[in-house]
């Protein structure tokens, strides 16, 4: 059978691809990378055969084309049911569910205004307002479930959550965005991920710049 490959765009950019990536990693998903630079007009007619959304990642396994973040988080699920993406607790699975899809449709405002850039850091940034209402419903988020689940991770053990906020927990760092000391303590321990260390040397490896660059490519 052949290897799964994995469609993604700039390590230091894409914050979809980092979602994308962690899942299948968090999976234990034997998987090739295929780099596709955003801003080359080849590529996205490339992608465009891939994802019909024109969005990465886009995961091909067995045969099987899935895009969107959420669809390969469900898939992997099924594919690899031991990995626990998803909590076995169903009233925690529906929880995380419930989570994820607040971030996989929400928080326009904090993207628009602290877009991933995993090279730079930003001392003393001003937030707007509005970016900073998603903040706090994000810390809120993490709150609770930290509470709930005992953590480290916001399920108790890593999940399809940690790998939705993670580019979160990098923006808050590099925005230099304070939060307290729990939400701090949870984004400590997702950067010191070994799957994280790994994608943060590579994206600091990337040009420093891409033309044209939609954030949330």
């Amino acid at each position: 059978m052949a290897k799964a490959a994995l469609t993604i765009s700039s390590k230091n950019y894409s914050s979809w691809s980092l979602r994308g990536w962690l899942l299948a990693r968090f999976a234990g998903l034997d998987f090739k990378e295929v780099m596709v630079a955003p801003d080359d007009a080849d590529a996205r007619k490339e992608i465009l055969l891939l994802s019909p959304s024109i969005l990465v990642p886009c995961l091909t396994h067995d045969g099987i084309k899935v895009w969107d973040t959420l669809a390969i988080a469900e898939y992997l699920n099924e594919v690899k049911p031991k990995s626990g993406l998803l909590p076995a607790d169903r009233a925690a699975r529906a929880h995380c569910r419930a989570v994820c899809g607040e971030m996989h449709s929400g928080f326009s405002n904090l993207r628009s205004a602290l877009p991933m850039n995993l090279k730079r850091v930003f001392p003393g940034h001003k937030v707007w307002v509005r970016a900073q209402g998603d903040i706090e419903r994000i810390t809120a988020i993490w709150r609770d479930c930290l509470a709930t689940y005992g953590g480290p991770f916001l399920f108790g053990k890593r999940s399809v959550a940690d790998a939705m906020y993670a580019p979160v927990v990098t923006r808050f760092v590099t925005y230099d965005v304070k939060i307290d000391k729990k939400c701090a303590a949870y984004g400590s321990h997702i950067l010191a991920m070994p799957e994280m260390i790994e994608w943060t040397a590579a994206a600091k490896l990337e040009p420093e710049e891409i033309n044209e660059l939609d954030m949330e490519f």
